[in-house]
């Protein structure tokens, strides 16, 4: 006679059958709803999995795939900047205005999460997804398009994702904003920049060298630095820059947080260097004037980022896109103050 417990059998998980199958989430949602786009072999080898594993597809899920969740997906790396927090407004906006909801998460810049969430919403049959990528990580992307996930990525698009994205010209911005740091007359520019990994630190500081380039003013790899785009990493590359000896006077920061921890730094330790400095910045933002050594700053088009993302991402639904990949990217404004 079998041995039994009182104990009720956790039920086999999605991502249980797609480790055992080796393919994401998402190919194991659109291999058991009949999705005609899943290979016959990843079908089979999906199925088979299934079976061995005991899962069960939820059918009350599928019959509402079938007249799709009215919910677009959306991840971000972090929800409490403000440049996200504009964009989430605008996407909501736009997307409310169709009829659409979203479910909103925060990968926290890390790429495991990045991927669990994606599986995640593939589980709750999300018609779409937007998401600003947390790294340069792009195969987790691929998958998700080839398993006919609707897919837009907004800011950053790492090489190689194969996804609709929505960018604005980091490096002509990034190069109007150091041209007009010479324009003040300034002879020598530092950079406080983002991870080279990410597209949009990568194109600013090509924008950067390209200006100097033009101008005849000599780069100083010393005077480059480089981190997280944050508060506090822009508080530490302040720091150990001004620290040398004769630093520049004036500086191009690649985004609006790493240049309130610089701000910072300046207002609390640079002692006479803060008389003298001037900034360049990415991210025009309502507290831009305020900050004391702005001089320059790049205005990103974060509610027109928000609609394209919108429309695209609702075109892949309907079917209405081409199945070429399509990159929007939108001009800056150089604000003076």
């Amino acid at each position: 006679m079998k041995e039994t417990s009182g104990r009720k059998k956790e039920a086999t998980t999605i991502r249980e059958v797609a480790r055992e199958a080796a393919v994401s989430t998402a190919t194991v949602s659109r291999a058991l709803n009949g999705d005609a786009r899943i290979s016959a072999e990843t079908s089979a080898r999906v199925r088979e999995a299934a079976k061995r594993l005991g899962y069960a597809v939820n059918r009350a899920a599928r019959s509402l795939k079938t007249r799709a969740t009215m919910t677009i997906g959306v991840i971000a790396p972090d929800l409490a900047t403000d440049f996200f927090m504009i964009l989430m407004e605008r996407l909501e906006y736009e997307l409310a205005s169709k009829g659409y909801g979203m479910l909103i998460s925060s990968s926290r810049e890390d790429l495991e999460e990045e991927r669990r969430l994606l599986g995640l919403f593939a589980e709750r049959l999300v018609d779409g997804v937007i998401a600003i990528p947390a790294t340069a990580s792009s195969e987790h992307f691929r998958e998700a398009v080839a398993a006919g996930t609707p897919l837009v990525l907004v800011d950053r698009s790492p090489r190689g994702a194969g996804a609709d994205a929505v960018l604005v010209d980091n490096e002509g911005g990034a190069y109007a904003a150091t041209m007009a740091l010479a324009g003040l007359g300034h002879k020598r520019i530092g950079l406080i920049g983002g991870d080279p990994r990410l597209s949009t630190a990568r194109e600013r500081h090509a924008g950067f060298r390209r200006a100097l380039a033009e101008l005849g003013i000599p780069s100083e790899p010393e005077f480059e630095g480089f981190g997280p785009m944050h508060i506090e990493s822009g508080f530490k590359l302040m720091e150990a820059m001004a620290s040398k000896p004769k630093p520049p006077s004036a500086w191009f920061v690649v985004n609006a947080d790493t240049h309130v921890g610089a701000t910072s730094w300046l207002l609390t330790h640079g002692g006479r260097l803060a008389d003298r400095v001037a900034f360049a910045a990415f991210d025009e933002m309502p507290y831009s004037p305020l900050l004391r050594f702005c001089r320059v700053s790049v205005e990103q088009p974060i509610a027109d980022m928000g609609r394209e993302a919108a429309r695209l991402v609702l075109d892949r639904v309907a079917g209405r896109a081409e199945p070429k990949p399509l990159i929007v990217r939108l001009p800056t404004k150089l604000i003076m103050h």
